[in-house]
């Protein structure tokens, strides 16, 4: 079976990278997702930043913060792993590790640089390609991972 770089997604519920959810991959192409239960902190009153999700399914259906680190350090302790938006990944990563005064174990960088055969832009264009083939949903970690490793094994493919 096909060895995969890491991905990883994080839904974001403001603009402020709220994290509501997270997907990332393992090396066998298998996806981890999860939703992630809010800090109280991190909502200061406002209930609009959960991204049309409602509190009872983040508190019910969620995952603590806590148990998220663990469960990415089993699979990814010092690892890079690959994004299609390094900013809001990563202030929403930032925000995860925050909480509990932790410096992040993983790295990210743009999934666009593992290709070196074709431009930032065109792996964009054809992400989107691959979003609209599979009928997913761009803002949806989960969907976000499987895009980006059907897009490897075309990508990986060619090279």
């Amino acid at each position: 079976m096909a060895d995969y770089p890491g991905f990883i997604a994080i839904e974001t519920g403001d603009e402020n990278g709220l994290p509501i959810a997270i997907a990332w991959s393992l090396p066998d192409g298998r996806i981890k997702h999860t939703l992630i239960q809010p800090d109280d902190s991190w909502l200061e009153g406002d209930m609009n930043a959960l991204g049309g999700y409602s509190m009872e399914e983040l508190e019910s259906l969620g995952v603590s913060p806590l148990d998220v680190i663990r469960e990415m350090e089993n699979d990814h302790f010092s690892d890079t792993l690959y994004t299609s938006d390094n900013f809001e990944d990563e202030v929403a990563l930032t925000r995860l590790f925050d909480l509990y005064g932790i410096d992040p174990f993983v790295e990210l960088a743009p999934a666009e640089t593992l290709y070196a055969d074709i431009s930032p832009g065109e792996w964009q264009r054809s992400r989107g390609e691959v979003f609209s083939e599979l009928g997913l949903e761009p803002m949806r970690s989960e969907h976000e991972i499987e895009v980006m490793l059907n897009l490897h094994q075309r990508l990986a493919k060619d090279q």
